[in-house]
């Protein structure tokens, strides 16, 4: 299948190859042209173009773009300058971290064009080009079939699912984040309590060893005996400093929208907020109000 692809970072790149690897042909285009050139240059399947027009002119009607740059004003910006040049039947697929919101009102905007929308909530992360990608899929039945075989490459066997209508692919990938907040709360404590105990535990042969029929096994778990073996268990070279990149903050969201209790996501984003401050202004406030009641002693700067 012919397909244009938008954004060569590090996780789009890969999807290109992938796909490339599994026979596709791919027009390829990156804001930064360097990219696109050593994509192009790995070998035959991938085809550089360094403007929107030139990628879509050199696509077959009716056309397929890929859209994976990140999500807010860069997508927006990147499918208004697209619509300047696609025609009636032919189709966008966002595959970044959008809110499910903005893919409903896309959808109906882009139905008014007679251009076809597709959201697909994508994980896998820098692991995705050796073990595939999950892809959550939402949109129309007739905007979706046509992407199967683009779909059945990018994932594993049985790893892309059409969950449902327009939005409902970054809607079910947002939920997915939610809890992955959660997963990765847990395990950072649990670590972290082993970690100050007095049996000096090895804690990447623990991790492995949790991976071998404990409940408790995931990929992530995985991932964390990785880290612990290449920069050593006191993760020392590393600060403590999370970031978020939004559907952890849109599931509890949608969790008070409905009334749905999630203590667990909402306290592992909260936890990550307080990651973030050098010296926590509430936690001054706790330590003033003990000395005033109690006289419970502080520590000074």
């Amino acid at each position: 299948m012919r397909i244009g692809f938008i954004g060569l970072g590090r996780m789009g790149a890969n999807m290109v190859r992938r796909l490339v690897r599994d026979g596709h042909e791919i027009v390829i285009y990156n804001r930064t042209p360097e990219k696109t050139r050593e994509l192009e240059a790995e070998g035959e399947g991938a085809t550089a173009t360094f403007s929107i027009a030139d990628l879509v002119a050199a696509l077959e009607k009716p056309r397929a773009v890929w859209v994976m740059v990140p999500a807010g004003d860069a997508t927006e910006a990147q499918i208004a300058e697209l619509l300047e040049h696609l025609e009636p039947g032919d189709t966008i697929i966002d595959g970044g971290n959008t809110n499910f919101h903005d893919d409903v009102r896309r959808h109906a905007d882009l139905a008014k064009k007679g251009i076809r929308y597709v959201d697909a909530g994508t994980s896998g992360g820098i692991w995705g080009l050796q073990v595939g990608y999950c892809l959550m899929v939402g949109g129309d039945k007739e905007s979706v079939d046509p992407l199967v075989p683009i779909l059945a490459s990018l994932a594993p066997k049985g790893g892309y699912l059409h969950v449902g209508g327009p939005g409902a692919g970054h809607y079910v990938k947002m939920v997915h984040n939610g809890i992955e907040y959660g997963l990765m709360q847990a395990y950072a404590e649990g670590f972290e309590i082993m970690h100050a105990n007095a049996y000096d535990l090895d804690l990447a042969a623990i991790s492995d060893l949790w991976m071998q029929g404990s409940v408790v096994r995931s990929w992530l778990l995985e991932l964390l005996g990785r880290a612990y073996r290449a920069q050593g268990q006191d993760l020392e070279h590393l600060k403590g400093y999370v970031e978020d990149s939004g559907e952890g903050r849109w599931t509890v969201q949608d969790a008070i929208d409905h009334d749905v209790p999630a203590p667990v996501i909402t306290l592992s984003l909260l936890t990550r907020f307080r990651s973030r401050q050098e010296d926590s202004y509430g936690a001054k406030v706790l330590a003033a109000l003990r000395n005033e009641f109690g006289g419970h002693a502080v520590k000074t700067e």
